[in-house]
């Protein structure tokens, strides 16, 4: 299934020009709803409770697993995309970062794979956090053509401070789902990504 990934800084522009568009709209409507996110009806809620497209008709899409799994998705990268301001980096390459760290020495490929990517997609990534300093690409001896991947120090402390942001974030998230379905939630979110066709 396609949804918008966390690495993709074009995803966040779309994100934010999207609150922007249904904040104006809210206004013009002065419709009200409950809380932040997507009404029964399937109008979106910004924060202080303003109904987004109240008068919209979503028909099916209101029920649909996919539509509110990608609603759900574009809602919590615009919150995590907010606590992320200050440290000046784009939130997009909070699980890169993560995974390098995690994985020092991980080829491109193997990220790529871990990170749910293309190949393709994922090389503008690693190229642009290659030019500011935080990732070092390291030649494979018996391969000419393959690199391993690790963070440099500049990359460790940007993690450093996405990881707070991060940990914010998911706190806020647990807010919402509750720490006793988190686990299932978690279950279910990874039984999607691993068997869907």
């Amino acid at each position: 299934m396609a949804t918008q990934s966390i690495d993709g800084t074009g995803g966040e522009r779309r994100g934010k020009n999207g609150a922007q568009a249904g904040a104006k709209g809210a206004t013009k409507n002065g419709a009200k709803g409950r809380g932040q996110g997507v009404a029964k009806n399937g109008a979106r809620n910004t924060k202080s409770g303003e109904a987004v497209a109240k008068s919209i008709n979503f028909g099916p899409l209101g029920t649909w697993i996919g539509f509110n799994l990608r609603m759900a998705q574009e809602t919590a990268f615009q919150a995590f995309s907010h606590r992320s301001q200050d440290v000046g980096e784009s939130p997009g390459r909070f699980a890169t970062l993560t995974l390098i760290a995690r994985n020092p020495g991980i080829s491109q490929t193997e990220l790529s794979l871990a990170a749910g990517r293309d190949k393709s997609s994922l090389t503008p990534v690693v190229e642009d956090l290659v030019q500011r300093g935080m990732v070092e690409r390291k030649r494979v001896p018996d391969d000419r053509r393959a690199y391993r991947l690790v963070l440099t120090a500049a990359g460790k402390k940007t993690l450093t401070q996405l990881t707070r942001c991060a940990r914010r974030h998911e706190r806020n998230l647990d807010a919402v789902i509750g720490l006793r379905d988190r686990k299932r939630f978690i279950q279910i979110l990874k039984k999607i990504a691993a068997e869907i066709e």
